[in-house]
């Protein structure tokens, strides 16, 4: 199977999303119009934001029912993500937690899709 190249996300407001993430990745949109916008998530991999209610086939899913994760290297890097974020106003749902795969926080975007930073568990 070949690697992911696109990452795609249901959204109310496509522009309000695309702003959003330009702030939380540090990275302008490569496209950006009212029905859709995309930016680069990660080197290689891109992040299109499609107005939920021209998606075809028509969307049946819950508003915010995805989740995007990264992994990073330890928990001061964790810990700087979370203040940085809570600083920007990024709602936060979940503060700096152990999990059993890790140590994680969990935000929200504006449509209440879940992005999880985490710190995988060693051993």
């Amino acid at each position: 199977m070949p690697p992911t190249h696109f990452i795609l996300l249901h959204v109310q407001d496509p522009l309000a999303s695309a702003r959003f993430y330009a702030r939380l990745l540090g990275r302008e949109p490569v496209e950006s119009a009212p029905t859709f916008a995309m930016l680069e998530f990660a080197p290689g991999v891109m992040l299109g934001l499609w107005k939920r209610d021209g998606v075809q086939p028509a969307v049946r899913g819950t508003p915010g029912a995805a989740e995007l994760s990264w992994v990073l290297r330890d928990e001061t890097q964790l810990r700087d993500w979370h203040a940085r974020w809570s600083a920007d106003g990024v709602a936060i749902a979940q503060p700096v937690t152990k999990m059993d795969f890790g140590t994680c926080f969990t935000a929200l975007d504006p449509d209440g899709h879940r992005l999880r930073p985490f710190v995988p568990a060693v051993g």
